[in-house]
């Protein structure tokens, strides 16, 4: 019965006698003192950290949830499908290119009719265009260089005579003379009509050296091309 007692008394000296671990005096009573109940709290609402298995893993994502727009059905059930951006490498090749000539073609058309929008700057403007004509419509020694150049280079190649060759030369540097002075003095008439027909403070500058550079060229290698015939004279 006192058996019974001591171990009704103190429990935990009772275990610790079972364990086999002797306790005697001192030790046994703070041992004893020591042990402490410590609660135990229930876990609170947690995440679940289990890694997905591999097949959840491996499932693809809800077609709605995916960024960008949606492909076209390609096999038109849906809605006609959308035409390719380029149906031929070749063909679009060959359309760009012919697109391309006929631009320029009529870009060169139009500059030779002397319309506006084709023309550089040089040509554009009105008093430009008085200028052309008025130069046109006149016969001018500068515009027969080219050929009197010929001439005499041809001339010269003759080994026969040196005499020949010696006038020829004469003969071209006295037409660069006539056709020098011709230029100068075309300048300055046109130059003081279109001041008269357009008023001196409008007057634009270069006029003058541009009927010369004009009356240089010949006429069927003007640009843009005479529109009058010889003898029309510009108001």
């Amino acid at each position: 019965m006192a058996e019974v007692g001591e171990r009704g008394r103190d429990p935990g000296r009772h275990s610790l006698e079972n364990s086999g671990i002797g306790l005697t005096g001192r030790n046994r009573r703070g041992h004893a003192s020591n042990l402490k109940v410590i609660p135990v709290s229930e876990p609170r609402n947690s995440v679940s950290t289990t890694p997905a298995s591999f097949d959840e893993r491996r499932r693809p994502r809800d077609a709605s949830r995916r960024k960008g727009p949606r492909d076209a059905d390609p096999s038109g059930a849906g809605g006609s499908s959308s035409p390719p951006l380029v149906a031929n490498t070749k063909e679009a090749k060959a359309a760009a290119k012919a697109d391309l000539n006929e631009r320029r073609a009529r870009a060169q058309a139009g500059m030779a009719a002397g319309e506006e929008k084709y023309l550089p700057v040089r040509d554009k403007g009105p008093q430009r265009r008085w200028v052309r004509d008025y130069v046109d419509a006149g016969w001018h020694p500068a515009e027969f260089v080219m050929a009197v150049m010929v001439l005499v280079i041809l001339a010269s190649l003759l080994p026969s005579n040196m005499m020949i060759s010696f006038y020829a030369y004469l003969v071209m540097m006295g037409y660069l003379v006539i056709a020098i002075g011709g230029m100068v003095l075309l300048a300055m008439r046109v130059k003081r009509k279109a001041a008269a027909k357009f008023g001196k403070e409008r007057l634009e500058r270069g006029l003058g050296w541009y009927a010369a550079m004009r009356a240089l060229q010949m006429r069927f290698m003007r640009l843009p091309k005479p529109q009058v015939k010889r003898g029309q004279y510009p108001d």
